[in-house]
């Protein structure tokens, strides 16, 4: 029998948790300072758009975030729309195509600092070698288990 440690479910879903409940907590606080709700699901929108670089179809967002969340798509339109009605996402044409505001880009600018500096202090001094293979093992991982879902 050997010593050495092994990954597990378990041990994934322990980070993944501990990490997103400090994230949870930052969605708080951005709350709190910009005066909107800023729940999960509406950062992830968030962030799509802020990071695409230019306008997204809303279907294309939609189908984006379903399948990267695992998530029911009622779920993530009711986050689309909230991003819309609050101010921070504009909705234009048709199809539809969404885009942040001057208000959407500053809430996501907001947290993506805060972000940053969450990796700093969870990652920051961890070897490079050992993030590159975490990385790498955590991606095989997510494209076998999306497979097992696709094969069901």
């Amino acid at each position: 029998m050997s010593d050495t440690a092994t990954l597990t479910g378990q041990d994934i879903g322990q980070a993944a948790r501990a990490t997103r409940a400090v994230l949870d907590a930052l969605l708080a606080d951005s709350e709190a300072e910009i005066g909107s709700a800023a729940a999960f699901h509406q950062w992830v929108a968030l962030n799509v758009l802020g990071t695409a670089g230019s306008p997204v179809e809303q279907a294309r967002l939609v189908q984006q975030m379903t399948y990267t969340l695992k998530v029911a798509e009622p779920a993530i339109l009711a986050a689309v729309e909230a991003v819309v009605s609050q101010g921070l996402v504009a909705a234009t044409g048709d199809p539809v195509r969404l885009a942040l505001t001057g208000a959407g880009e500053t809430r996501f600018q907001t947290i993506s600092d805060g972000i940053g500096q969450i990796a700093r202090r969870l990652y920051g001094d961890l070897p490079p070698e050992d993030l590159s293979t975490t990385h790498r093992v955590l991606g095989i991982v997510t494209e076998r288990a999306n497979a097992a879902l696709a094969s069901r």
